[in-house]
């Protein structure tokens, strides 16, 4: 079956099985690496790309289902094809400390993206909220709810005391705060 999708700005054809998932389609069809696959169950979000500007699991989806649709990945943003940090989300992901290994990076990176277009004004437990469906196993998550309130130009000092002295500090699944969980 052929599928016409628009990749970082490219158009792109393909014959592809109905089958295909979209996360292997990007790997395999384009060379796209950034979208990684980690579980093939939606349970861990290394995959999530965007999908005419919506953060999807890519591991879920299938290409067939994206055609005619705009798809952007890791390298689709400014500058990443260069090796350069050019998006707001990916500076504020460096400046905050947001990654260690990186395996996880791509899919936080972009879930972060359509979770700040949803809500510009997030607090630090939205962000928990928002990211729960990305597992990170190396950076306990704390750095990286801090780069997505940079990235949403929050301070991210101040969110904390905010929560804090509001009392309703709830932590989202898989997500700590690096104090212990209250």
């Amino acid at each position: 079956m052929k599928v016409e999708i628009t990749v970082n700005g490219e158009r792109t054809s393909h014959d592809v099985e109905p089958r295909t998932l979209l996360a292997h389609y990007l790997r395999e069809n384009l060379g796209l690496k950034a979208t990684n696959i980690g579980c093939d169950t939606t349970s861990c979000g290394a995959c999530t790309v965007l999908v005419d500007g919506e953060s999807v699991k890519s591991c879920t989806v299938l290409a067939v289902q994206t055609d005619q649709q705009s798809v952007t990945t890791m390298e689709g943003l400014d500058g990443a094809a260069q090796g350069e940090l050019g998006h707001p989300v990916t500076k504020a992901f460096r400046e905050e400390h947001g990654l260690q290994c990186g395996f996880c990076t791509p899919g936080m990176v972009m879930s972060a993206i359509s979770l700040i277009e949803e809500n510009p004004d997030l607090t630090e437990k939205d962000v928990r909220e928002g990211l729960e469906g990305n597992l990170c196993r190396c950076t306990g998550y704390h750095n990286i709810v801090r780069a997505v309130l940079v990235a949403a130009g929050k301070d991210p000092d101040a969110a904390q005391r905010v929560e804090a002295e509001s009392g309703e500090r709830t932590m989202a699944p898989g997500f700590s705060t690096g104090e212990g969980d209250k």
